[in-house]
């Protein structure tokens, strides 16, 4: 990428935990309350904690106030309406979370979720001042097909269809193989660089600017004993992280290595 790409011009490393479908509300309370005193001088890295919708406001309300951010995991398009099941964009904003996870593998996969509804999704968080975490990533097949890079191009170009430059700028994207979550296995540090790398070209190729500052972080079993490895690439500028984000003091552990 060269210089002008280097992580420490203009890109804090954010390190986001997805909880996926764990943690009751008193689980969480005591998860984010051990967190917030084990990373309390944590300057150079943003730290974010994404909890399942039941536990934002208490995982929100003992976070305020520290460097903890929170956001939600999911959000409908719409602010209302007969959506059974489901969480509006409003909702979120009124408790004032920073950030949302759009277009998890989990929810292309197993909830159907499609490119055009993950574009509509992003474009309703801007609306309501939540900034995505825009999920993308390929299958093993599609790895050993040698189709990753399309797959992922596509996801990118159609997540990013009608933002603005100042918008795109304030996104994260999560490059994550589907190959690589809740399975042990993780993508090299090279593999993921070259990906994540490819990302920015690919928004560069639109908003050449704002690809300067956009933040892409690395997901797929990422742990305390292997983040530095990932931490070291020019290009991945920090990790969403599932299973290590579910204990306080591993959580901590990713947060200090990288």
């Amino acid at each position: 990428m060269g210089p002008l790409y280097r992580r420490d011009i203009m890109r804090k490393p954010f390190i986001c935990g997805n909880w996926k479908m764990n943690k009751t509300v008193n689980e969480a309370k005591e998860l984010v309350s051990n967190l917030k005193g084990l990373v309390k001088d944590v300057e150079d890295v943003e730290i974010g904690v994404c909890p399942p919708a039941i536990d934002l406001v208490s995982v929100k309300e003992i976070a305020d106030g520290t460097n903890i951010k929170v956001g939600a995991q999911n959000m409908h398009w719409e602010e209302s309406g007969a959506f059974t099941g489901e969480t509006s964009p409003q909702m979120l904003s009124e408790l004032n979370l920073d950030y949302v996870i759009l277009g998890h593998s989990e929810r292309r996969e197993y909830f159907a979720e499609t490119d055009e509804n993950v574009n509509k999704k992003v474009k309703a968080a801007f609306k309501h001042n939540l900034k995505p975490i825009i999920c993308v990533g390929e299958s093993l097949t599609e790895r050993k097909e040698n189709k990753a890079k399309e797959k992922v191009e596509l996801q990118v170009i159609e997540a990013l269809k009608g933002l603005s430059k100042d918008q795109v700028k304030d996104v994260v994207i999560a490059y994550e193989p589907i190959w690589a979550i809740g399975t042990g296995e993780s993508a090299s540090a090279e593999e993921a660089e070259e990906m994540i790398a490819f990302v920015r070209d690919t928004v560069a190729d639109k908003y050449p600017a704002a690809a300067k500052e956009l933040r892409i972080q690395y997901g797929g079993s990422v742990k305390p004993y292997n983040v530095d490895e990932f931490m070291e690439k020019e290009n991945i500028d920090g990790a969403l992280v599932g299973g290590a984000s579910l204990k306080a003091e591993d959580f901590a552990g990713v947060i200090k290595n990288f």
